[in-house]
């Protein structure tokens, strides 16, 4: 912004009064900045657009859960999903529409990637909220694979966390990760918001097949790059782990997770699975995952079971859009054949 001030011609502090405009005031027409002057307002307005779009749909669960639609600029969908618990309320984020991914137990995978969003696509999903005021937590969790598109995700985490921009603490913040080992070390480096991998298996052959980023990447190579790192203040690293039957949940699977862990300081979170079109998994009964949950405790690590959320909605990550997508998909063929 300073750059964009300084090339038309503007008072360097102008940057500060935009950025106050934009991030805490949320307002982004420029006529209505008015401690701007007329004609800096009419220079911005002639060389940038509104992007803000309101969602399209939301679906609201019986346990106050609400999933939005987002459509992009590109008119795909990206899904986010509001989590009010007590005191607490999260919104889970998209940073791409699609993925590329193609984890086996997960609908957007299925999408393939359609593109990625910009860092105001990424925001738009805060700022554009209803219930924008009363967020205290945004995970990065949703549609698309943050660090395959670490450029666009790192501008949104400067703004979310900057003094010019929405001043949250890096903690209030979570970016989640299937694992691109190759941009890891610059995710780290360049942020302080907490880091959630995405492991689901820790044998490598048994996460290829379900997560086919374990042929690029290694999950041992990402665990060999988080003992170089101080998880022991305020940063904190997850490890998810959705269990699936008779597929990850057994002892063996167990002293593995220790094995590779070890060293670490970091929770896992226990996922149980939510149930997607055609899908073979399944999650274990209660008993099953308090068991799993326990063992795991009784070797050192922390490890709770994450609470289901908003299945009722289909609040399960790209189950929405995809819908949606299909939905617009069927419309045209209907329009093909009708003019046929």
């Amino acid at each position: 912004m300073a750059a964009v001030c300084a090339e038309l011609g503007m008072p360097r502090f102008a940057a500060k009064q935009v950025a106050r405009w934009l991030y805490q005031r949320h307002v982004e027409e420029p006529s209505l900045m008015s401690d701007l002057s007329l004609k800096n307002r009419t220079l911005l307005a002639e060389r940038f657009a509104t992007v803000l779009s309101a969602p399209v749909r939301v679906s609201v669960s019986k346990d106050g859960t609400k999933k939005y639609l987002y459509k992009t600029l590109q008119g795909h969908y990206v899904e986010a999903a509001y989590i009010p618990d007590g005191e607490r309320a999260t919104l889970c984020v998209s940073s791409q529409a699609g993925c590329r991914m193609g984890c086996k137990f997960c609908a957007t995978g299925r999408q393939g990637l359609q593109h990625n969003l910009t860092a105001a696509e990424i925001l738009n999903q805060l700022v554009s909220l209803p219930e924008r005021d009363k967020l205290t937590n945004v995970v990065f969790m949703g549609m698309g694979e943050p660090l395959d598109n670490l450029d666009e995700v790192l501008r949104a985490l400067e703004i979310i966390t900057s003094e010019w921009g929405f001043g949250w603490s890096p903690t209030r913040v979570t970016v989640s990760t299937a694992g691109v080992v190759s941009n890891l070390r610059r995710f780290l480096d360049s942020t302080k918001v907490h880091l959630a991998v995405s492991l689901h298996n820790p044998f490598r052959e048994e996460r290829k097949a379900i997560m086919p980023i374990e042929g690029a990447y290694p999950i041992h190579e990402l665990a060999d790059i988080l003992r170089e790192y101080d998880f022991t203040h305020q940063r904190r690293v997850s490890f998810e782990y959705i269990v699936m039957s008779g597929l990850n949940d057994s002892p063996r699977h167990i002293r593995e997770l220790s094995r590779l862990l070890d060293g670490i300081k970091c929770r896992i979170n226990l996922i149980r699975f939510h149930k997607i079109p055609d899908s073979p998994y399944f999650s274990p009964d209660d008993e099953a995952m308090l068991r799993f949950r326990d063992t795991l405790t009784a070797r050192g690590i922390q490890t709770t079971i994450r609470a289901s959320r908003g299945e009722d909605i289909q609040a399960a990550c790209g189950l929405l859009s995809t819908k949606e997508q299909r939905a617009k998909s069927e419309e045209r063929r209907g329009k093909r054949l009708k003019r046929d």
